[in-house]
């Protein structure tokens, strides 16, 4: 039995409009008539940026201006076991075009209409459903009021992901602002995550729970919520949740920030070397602010967590 890995790059190739390209391999593959992202092996010694322009111009006849390295998954086939680097394909020369005879297909993650894909491709469709953005609150600092007001400004910005995070709230209060949140979000389709409080969140309707590092060392089973995000600060809790299965970590903090002043910062050189390589898709944490994103996606990120860098100026 072959034990080597086959190392491949496949691309989430972008419109501004958020559709994407999957392409269905042709007769006389393996897996002929299934669909996939584009892409293909990587050449011995061969760069993976590299092997990505020189697929997608053989494929797609397209040049590649701007990719960004994304996450990683293996997957295990009857013939082989591959290693998928995925990145995300923003900028491009040219109109892609079958060069092999495939079929192509533009895709929006929450309704690919073709069918069969393949296998390794469903925690990237699921992945590729959250924002770039996840905005957590702060209604401690600014009042409840003020919080709900800023909340109402961003959601008709676009502001699609929300965790409710208020440490200084007695349980009442809490669940109060949580209800006051979930259902100004609800009117706008974002998701909303409880910090923390599994049964909170169930018994509020929420989208979902984010689980603090503490308690993702102690579950042995992902909550049975319909989304689920992990705080992490190393590589230990990175691979710790993703054996948990939840949907994606933030990782930090970043740089300084006022929530944990007593935290040394990773730094962007520190993210990059966790994030790069993860298996699902990681937010950049700690003193972010929207002009940080296209960094976050150099180093590897799927985006940003932010706490006040969500709210100013709404």
């Amino acid at each position: 039995m072959n034990t080597a890995i086959v190392e491949v790059v496949a691309a989430v190739i972008e419109r501004p409009d958020g559709r994407f390209l999957l392409a269905q391999r042709p007769a006389g593959k393996v897996y002929a008539g299934f669909w996939e992202f584009p892409g293909g092996k990587v050449e011995p010694d061969e760069p993976l940026a590299a092997a990505l322009a020189r697929e997608l111009r053989e494929e797609l006849g397209i040049d590649v201006e701007i990719a960004h390295p994304w996450i990683v998954q293996m997957y295990t086939y009857a013939h082989a076991t591959v290693r998928l680097n995925f990145f995300r394909v923003r900028a491009w020369r040219g109109e892609p075009h079958a060069k092999e005879e495939q079929q192509l297909a533009w895709q929006r993650a929450a309704a690919v209409d073709v069918a069969p894909l393949l296998p390794a491709n469903a925690p990237v469709l699921r992945a590729l459903q959250l924002p770039f953005e996840y905005a957590i609150t702060h209604a401690g600092e600014v009042g409840v009021a003020e919080q709900l007001s800023r909340l109402d400004a961003r959601l008709a910005q676009g502001l699609r992901l929300i965790q409710v995070r208020e440490k200084g709230m007695d349980a009442p209060e809490l669940e109060r602002f949580a209800a006051a949140v979930i259902a100004k979000a609800r009117l706008h389709g974002a998701r909303v995550l409880i910090n923390s409080d599994i049964e909170l969140a169930e018994r509020l309707g929420a989208d979902g729970v984010h689980l603090a590092a503490a308690q993702l060392a102690r579950l042995q089973h992902r909550p049975a919520l319909g989304w689920c995000g992990a705080s992490c600060h190393n590589a230990a809790e990175l691979a710790r949740a993703a054996r948990l299965g939840v949907d994606f970590a933030v990782l930090g903090p970043v740089q300084a920030t006022p929530s944990h002043p007593d935290a040394t910062p990773l730094g962007w050189e520190g993210f990059t070397a966790l994030a790069r390589g993860a298996t699902l898709p990681v937010l950049a944490l700690g003193g972010m602010v929207p002009g940080d994103l296209e960094t976050a996606w150099r180093c590897g990120a799927h985006g940003i967590a932010m706490v006040r860098g969500s709210w100013q100026g709404a």
